[in-house]
């Protein structure tokens, strides 16, 4: 709005470069339009001016913004005053060499990027939407071990890209980077802050001027909700490519119930023991059991749509899995078992079918056991997944469902929904199954969220009954009339 103005830092400009001075590996969350990335060219330029034989690489998620990186560049060098000015060898459109040896190359990212970098100073901008970056940094990361520096920025996108992953290890203190955050609000161009007096006259001399006190009102209409969250307020939940929209899985990750009690060294998680005369479906989808994808089963109950156990493990062999499926689905009142029969599948069906003799097994309408998984019935499976979860027909406990939750995406080049790199969906189709048998054998109908009284015939409610104390030292009625009766 206002041109080429002087390039005056705002304070949190200031304490970004203080941090990157004194730290060799940074990694920056920041907000919109922070200004960061002309902070980084000039950051670039000044590394190069002052110091000889230097370096810089400049890997942008595209072309476009590659080459508009060292426009910038190029138009700090030409604004500075003629000593400060190193002559020039080379200048193109992606790179800008001086006669003191430095050099600044800006470049796309590739999955080969990485093997023609070896910089002094290597800037990563928007790192959360360069593609191939957990390849591009396998390769480019050891040169940086010798005391090369890193800076990492870039809003955010998502769970379980690896700029998340960096970051939150960062945070941890587990990867060896400095992670710096920066909010919206130290912008004085979003909200008034002392001293900057100056800035809010020319602001208000525009055309059509800039009014700061109306400034997050009139951005917020600009944008859904989960644009706001990403581009402004640095909120990795909610954001990215999500099938589920982010909005609904904040809320299903606030609402995880942590709540629960474990069977098979945690493998299964149990949040609600089964009740009299309620139903019961179980879901699974298994795995060979050798630390690869994992093998996976929900319990819902059919009666109000809750989720009330969950297996999770990729080290149980599969006719293990299959003799706990059994076990657990007679506890739950001899569940539905709806196995998922794709390859290993089938031997799932056999194990529950012929050595134990499971007798409640889901059939399809060709009256084959299961359930065969393919793109037609996926994409319908996940559909219903979806809506179920939407309209709140479900209720979802597990917090390693919503992390996988977080993670399916939608590819943005052939629009297909799948897992992010380097992580899984065996909890997200297992559970779509449960919720197709959960659909089949309740309807469409609404489920009321609230406890409904079970009924009781009258016989059985004047029968006598006694406490008996659980395995987990908690008092449960149970009743015992045929015990009298014998």
């Amino acid at each position: 709005m206002r041109g080429l103005v002087n390039f005056k830092l705002y304070p949190f400009q200031t304490r970004i470069l203080d941090e990157f001075q004194d730290y060799r590996l940074t990694i920056l969350r920041k907000f919109r339009q922070a200004g960061c990335t002309t902070l980084m060219a000039a950051y670039a330029l000044h590394f190069c001016i002052f110091g000889t034989n230097k370096r810089v690489a400049v890997l942008s998620k595209g072309d476009a913004e590659a080459k508009e990186v060292i426009s910038r560049i190029k138009i700090m060098y030409e604004e500075l005053p003629f000593w400060m000015k190193p002559k020039t060898t080379r200048d193109n459109d992606h790179t800008l060499s001086f006669e003191n040896g430095s050099s600044i190359q800006s470049k796309a990212s590739g999955k080969q990027s990485g093997r023609s970098i070896s910089a002094s100073l290597l800037i990563l901008d928007e790192a959360a939407f360069i593609e191939h970056i957990d390849t591009i940094w396998a390769a480019v990361g050891p040169t940086t071990s010798t005391g090369g520096r890193v800076v990492c920025l870039s809003t955010v996108n998502g769970i379980g890209n690896w700029f998340h992953k960096m970051y939150t290890q960062a945070v941890e203190g587990d990867n060896g980077f400095h992670p710096i955050d920066i909010t919206w609000q130290e912008h004085p161009e979003y909200k008034r802050h002392k001293g900057f007096e100056w800035l809010y006259e020319q602001m208000e001399s525009c055309n059509p001027p800039i009014n700061v006190d109306k400034w997050e009102i009139q951005t917020r209409r600009k944008h859904s909700y989960k644009e706001w969250l990403q581009e402004y307020e640095a909120s990795f939940l909610g954001t990215g490519e999500t099938y589920i929209e982010g909005e609904i899985l904040r809320s299903l990750k606030e609402n995880c119930n942590q709540d629960y009690w474990i069977k098979y060294n945690n493998r299964m998680r149990i949040w609600e023991d089964p009740q009299p005369n309620h139903e019961y479906v179980l879901a699974a989808d298994p795995s060979i059991g050798r630390e690869r994808d994992y093998s996976a089963f929900h319990i819902i109950d059919i009666y109000n749509g809750k989720q009330v156990a969950e297996f999770y493990s990729n080290r149980t062999p599969i006719n293990e899995f299959a003799k706990i499926i059994a076990d657990e689905a007679r506890l739950y009142n001899t569940a539905f078992v709806c196995p998922e029969r794709n390859g290993i599948g089938n031997n799932l069906i056999y194990f529950l079918q012929q050595e134990l003799e499971y007798e409640n097994l889901m059939m399809d309408d060709k009256r084959e056991i299961g359930i065969m998984i393919t793109q037609k019935n996926k994409e319908n499976l996940l559909a219903d997944l979806e809506h179920n979860i939407r309209s709140g027909k479900v209720l979802i406990n597990s917090d390693r469902l919503v992390n996988e939750l977080l993670t399916f995406v939608i590819d943005s080049d052939t629009g297909k929904v799948r897992p992010d790199t380097n992580c899984h969906d065996d909890l997200i189709m297992s559970f779509a199954t449960a919720i197709n048998i959960f659909n089949n054998l309740r309807g469409n109908a609404f489920i009321e969220r609230a406890e409904e009284e079970t009924y009781i015939p009258p016989a059985i409610k004047n029968a006598h009954t006694y406490k008996v104390k659980t395995s987990r030292n908690e008092l449960t009625e149970e009743n015992i009339q045929w015990l009298l009766r014998n």
